[in-house]
Formats: structure tokens, C-alpha cells, sequence
């Protein structure tokens, strides 16, 4: 647990590894409001935290996943069971999923495979439909005077949207303004890059989801992969540069037979380790290993949805 300022707390979700995802606390007066839920598995962490801060479930007002995708949002039925008084706020295109996550999971493991979801997820719990509340975008909520402003950022997922706290003019960017390890840096400067995960990822929405945050002109960017970070010119341009990098590798190998897929992930892992400065066989390459595997099956995805 890292106490950052604005009363915003980070807790590492124990997800895949520490230093993957993260799940973030807001504390406003007596109650707090809770982004991202982890899996299953990073539910007792939170509880956790949230009895060192000195709460109690009950105080939590607010559970807030940015999108469905279970890094984000797997534990929000067992975090909702465990916080009575909260209610689930939700992009309105994912609130059936966290109502009935039945079809949520199917998808997951045709993604992952059984063994790997249920390694990774654990058990998917639905959410009572009357503790679901839907947030249009550009709606605004008054949390004990402090005011969160909700942006569907698609780009990334269409069920995803961003939130806007008014007291750190900070946004909680999901996986909108990308991956940016703290371990990856290259010249001291934070190493970022586009997360293209299946299965809506788009180009074009992506960038234009990237300057709508950033037309807020926010002095912070809590990320879930990883933390916080000060969306300087520099880092943003990065950012997208690699959306369209991304872009390109994959419309370059689109006329490959077979295994496409692979080759755009070597291709991928090649251009993160090159703009990195690092070794095939380097700490880095493990480490992005999975992101690179990950990336390469939305770029396949979205390259089968443009031939179709």
C-alpha cells in the first residue's frame, strides 16, 4: 500500500506479479471510493487496506472498474459482497457483464484457456442488478465535495470510460493512457506504450480517447499498469507513437499465411526492447513478454475485423 497525495491510496492488485496492476483508494470524509477491483484474488488486499487506513467495508461508497476486462474488474463481485453499503459504477456497456458475468467468463477463457482463467481470475461472482449503476458519459458525481467526472474513452475496449477527480485534477485512466512500468524506464524518463489487448482495440479511437484526457489539461495520470505518472509532452508523445507503431507492424504482416500472430508479436517484442535499449534475453524481455502476447492478439483480432 503506497499513500499518495489527494488522500488517493495505491494498492498493488497481486496480479500475474507485484508491479502489474494496481487497484486505487480514494478516501473523501468518512468514505471512500474504491478504482479498479484487481481479480478475486486481489479482493483480500483491498480489505486489507482498507482496515489500515483505518475504515471499515462499510464505508466504501463507491467501486468503480474502468472496464470489464478481469484485471480491472474480475474481483467486483466478491469486493461488492464484502462492502454492503457500496454501489458498482459502470460504463453502460459493461453493466450486464458484472450482472451476469456468464458470458464475460466464456469469452475470458476462449482467451486464456480454463486453466489459465481460473489460475489468474479466480471465481467470477455476479453483482445484484439493483447495486449497478450505469454512468453516461460526461456524467458527474458529487463524492463528499469532491467531483468525479466520467469520459468514455474508447480505443481500448468499448465498455471503457475514464474518471476525472476534480480535488488532484487527476484522471483514473484504466488502460486508455497506456502501460508505463515503473521497473521499464529508458533515460530516466518513463517508459510507456499502448496496451491493444483483445478485443475492440481501435487505433483512431484510441489516439482520439488520448487527446480528449488530455484536452482536461490533468496535472496527474493514475494508471492501473502502473501508477502515477505527470502526463508531460514528452510521455505523450510516446504514447501514441506507439498506437500508430502498433498500427503498423500489424497492416505490415497482414498478407503473412499462418501464423501470423506470432510474427507480430516478435515484431512487437523487437520494437518495445529496441526503444527500451534492451536485450532479448534481458529482466525487460521477460517482462514484457506477456504485454507483447497480449498486444499481438488484439492487433490479430482487429486486423480480422477490418478483412472481414
Amino acid at each position: 500500500m503506497i499513500k499518495l497525495k489527494h488522500n488517493i491510496v495505491l494498492q498493488d492488485a497481486h496480479y500475474v506479479k507485484n508491479g502489474v496492476a494496481c487497484v486505487y483508494l480514494m478516501c473523501q470524509g468518512d468514505e471512500i471510493a474504491i478504482i479498479e477491483t484487481g481479480t478475486a484474488y486481489s479482493v483480500p488486499h483491498i480489505l486489507k487496506a482498507i482496515d489500515e487506513l483505518g475504515y471499515a467495508p462499510s464505508s466504501v461508497r463507491y467501486i468503480i472498474p474502468t472496464h470489464i476486462h478481469l484485471d480491472h474488474a474480475g474481483g467486483a463481485g466478491q469486493l461488492m459482497a464484502a462492502c454492503p453499503g457500496a454501489q458498482l459504477l459502470i460504463h453502460p456497456r459493461g453493466a450486464a457483464h458484472m450482472i451476469d458475468p456468464g458470458k464475460l467468463q466464456a469469452g475470458t477463457i476462449a482467451v486464456y484457456g480454463d486453466d489459465q482463467f481460473h489460475r489468474l481470475y479466480g471465481e467470477l461472482l455476479p453483482v445484484p442488478a439493483q447495486r449497478v449503476v450505469e454512468m453516461d458519459d460526461g456524467q458527474q458525481l458529487d463524492f463528499n465535495g469532491r467531483l468525479l467526472s466520467f469520459l468514455h474513452t474508447a480505443g481500448h475496449a468499448l465498455h471503457h470510460f475514464c474518471i476525472h477527480d476534480s480535488l488532484s485534477n487527476g484522471i483514473f485512466t484504466g488502460d486508455t493512457f497506456g502501460i508505463c512500468y515503473p521497473n521499464l524506464q529508458t533515460d530516466d524518463q518513463p517508459f510507456i506504450f499502448a496496451t491493444t489487448t483483445p478485443v475492440h482495440f481501435s487505433p483512431d479511437d484510441m489516439l482520439a480517447s488520448i487527446d480528449r484526457l488530455m484536452a482536461l489539461k490533468p496535472s496527474l495520470m493514475y494508471l492501473t499498469h502502473f501508477g502515477q505518472v505527470a502526463p508531460t509532452a514528452t510521455l505523450v508523445s510516446n504514447l501514441k507513437k506507439s498506437v500508430l507503431v502498433f498500427k503498423e507492424l500489424a497492416l505490415k504482416h497482414q498478407q503473412i499465411q499462418g501464423d501470423r500472430q506470432s510474427v507480430i508479436e516478435d515484431a512487437l517484442m523487437n520494437w518495445l526492447l529496441e526503444t527500451l535499449g534492451a536485450q532479448p534475453n534481458s529482466d525487460a524481455a521477460k517482462w514484457l513478454a506477456n504485454d507483447a502476447h497480449l498486444n499481438a492478439q488484439g492487433l490479430e483480432v482487429w486486423l480480422k475485423r477490418m478483412e472481414r
